[in-house]
């Protein structure tokens, strides 16, 4: 089998609830994803997407992947899709860095091999540990007001882990925090995440403001070096997500300590080959896992689902699906959330048929 063909599509996915806000003022109201199909010469095509959260989060953005893939995909024709490590070397060797770039093209690599094998993704992944996990539920940065309203209404569709963006003021932050913590139940997770927005300062007052509570804290500072002596001076369970972006970065905090809980994100590592090997080290460390990645519609939703449930249940802190906060639909199969919970497809590959009417015409096609 051989890649024949490498087709790049562009899909703005709008919020359902209008803006998404996180720390230092950053918001997103419409989202730019990055769709990929590759192409065989035994007629399976296989399906990737990126989405990054705008370009002020992650070092990505949606043009960046469009050029990205621009450069990997001629190097990519001709190989055989389901040799996915060799595929991983040779994006490797062709461009360094550009983790999220690669992302698609491992994803839809995966999706030929389970295809090709009549086999789910989760299955080639390991095996799948729990057929239906729990969801969390990001909350916007409001007013504390009109942050508790939200988690009420979250909760009344299922939801029981809620995760608050925070990141602001202190004062305001630790109010935000502690009445949502006052509206739920002694059964439901709370995460304040910083997404780097304290200074680590603050990130202190903010953890001594919050001692005694059931919450955990996720992400306070830019750095790691400064997240690690947040974590040494509160009791807090601490989460860490944007600082972990390899396998080695996390090998170094899990050797040193540095968290209860890490995310993650399939495109910060680089697609599901890579995010299986972070998964791994965590389970071999008794590390928890929030299994997701920056965004995305339904493709991206279906390759977390199909991760998250080869996750060991005890591990499997929480995963997302990120295609109900948006309001466009790209695909069919990706089953719906049932009570808070969600469960990967059951089909081949990824078990999605992306939709071509909504994906219109491909805005770049690389072939022979």
């Amino acid at each position: 089998m051989k890649i024949e063909r490498i087709s790049i599509y562009q899909v703005k996915l709008p919020l359902r609830e209008g803006s998404y806000n996180w720390s230092s003022g950053k918001s997103v109201s419409v989202f730019d994803s990055i769709i990929v199909s590759i192409d065989t010469d035994v007629g399976i095509t296989g399906w990737g997407e990126c989405c990054p959260l705008g370009s002020a989060y992650l070092p990505a953005f949606a043009a960046g992947a469009l050029a990205g893939i621009h450069e990997l995909a001629p190097n990519l024709i001709g190989q055989d899709p389901r040799d996915i490590n060799l595929v991983k070397f040779e994006m490797d060797r062709v461009l360094k860095g550009h983790s999220y770039a690669k992302s698609p093209i491992d994803m839809a690599c995966w999706d030929i091999l389970g295809q090709f094998a009549n086999t789910p993704v989760s299955t080639l992944l390991g095996g799948v540990q729990v057929e239906s996990f729990p969801l969390y539920r990001a909350v916007s940065m409001e007013s504390a007001d009109a942050m508790v309203a939200k988690v009420m209404r979250y909760r009344e569709e299922g939801y029981s882990k809620f995760q608050l963006k925070v990141g602001g003021d202190v004062m305001e932050d630790i109010e935000r925090v502690r009445r949502v913590r006052e509206s739920l139940t002694g059964g439901e997770t709370l995460v304040a995440d910083a997404n780097t927005g304290w200074t680590q300062h603050n990130a202190i007052r903010v953890a001594s403001g919050l001692a005694g509570l059931d919450v955990f804290i996720e992400q306070p500072c830019q750095s790691y070096d400064e997240c690690k002596v947040v974590r040494g001076m509160t009791s807090l369970p601490f989460i860490l997500d944007e600082c972990i972006d390899t396998v080695a970065m996390l090998t170094r905090a899990i050797s040193d300590r540095a968290m209860d809980v890490v995310n993650i994100k399939i495109s910060k590592f680089g697609g599901l080959s890579e995010a299986r090997i972070a998964r791994d080290l965590c389970v071999a460390h008794g590390i928890g896992m929030t299994i997701e990645d920056s965004w995305g519609s339904d493709i991206a939703t279906a390759a977390i689902a199909h991760l998250a449930a080869t996750v060991p249940v005890d591990l499997l802190f929480s995963t997302t699906d990120f295609n109900s906060y948006v309001t466009v639909k790209t695909a069919e199969g990706m089953p719906a959330r049932n009570g808070g919970r969600l469960s990967a497809p059951a089909g081949p590959g990824l078990g999605v048929s992306p939709l071509q009417t909504v994906l219109g015409e491909p805005v770049a096609v690389i072939n022979r």
